[in-house]
């Protein structure tokens, strides 16, 4: 049996160009052509394709509906494979698309389709849950995460890191004392240390313990 796909692209010469690489591959079978987001969607609840090719801009925004797309049958179609087609790079596309799980998805860039066992090998992916990600992203991924501003928090020792969990959760130096059986000299001792780390050195208590608190607090929910 062939896997059947769906392919959603703009760009009516690319588009052509793509289903004709994909038709002539016997292994793999386009079973419906798409312009837009919504004919995308249509199209899939329609033939119920093994996998979907799909641009990342399309009508009507132009923006991110190949992420969007991917997203709503990971919850409508969650057997259906995704590989997104873009000439962006960028990692934010890539990290949004993978953000919920990576079986079943492939982010290459559209010089690559003019290799097509490339292509093939990616479609073939995604159809049996595995994924792929062009190289090329990979190392903007790699490059924005050295990129990315030292965390804060992270000279912390695992004590300090324990001590400032409690302090959000508003407890006082006697009751993180209970609870992670230390003196109450010794929660003041990692509590000062944290401060000082944390560059909170110069402000009152009760204003470095509100933002000590804020900062995990921040940290955790990114």
């Amino acid at each position: 049996m062939p896997i059947r796909v769906v392919l959603a692209e703009d760009n009516y010469l690319v588009r052509e160009g793509v289903r004709q690489l994909i038709d002539a591959q016997p292994e793999l079978q386009v079973v419906a052509v798409c312009s837009d987001f919504d004919s995308l969607l249509a199209a899939v609840d329609q033939h119920q394709p093994d996998v979907v090719l799909t641009d990342i801009r399309m009508p009507p925004t132009g923006t991110d509906e190949g992420i969007r797309a991917a997203e709503q049958l990971r919850q409508r179609h969650p057997r259906i494979g995704v590989v997104i087609l873009s000439q962006f790079s960028e990692p934010d596309y890539a990290l949004a698309l993978l953000q919920k799980g990576a079986s079943g998805r492939a982010y290459l860039l559209k010089e690559r389709v003019s290799d097509i066992e490339q292509l093939v090998t990616a479609i073939r992916e995604v159809a049996s849950g595995g994924s792929v990600i062009d190289p090329k992203v990979i190392e903007s991924l790699v490059a924005a995460k050295a990129r990315k501003p030292k965390s804060p928090l992270a000279d912390l020792t695992p004590r300090e890191h324990e001590v400032l969990a409690l302090m959000a959760q508003g407890k006082n130096n006697a009751a993180i004392a209970a609870t992670l059986f230390l003196t109450e000299r010794a929660v003041e001792k990692h509590i000062n240390s944290i401060f000082s780390k944390l560059s909170l050195a110069e402000e009152k208590d009760t204003h470095r313990r509100v933002r000590a608190a804020l900062l995990y607090l921040s940290e955790e929910k990114g």
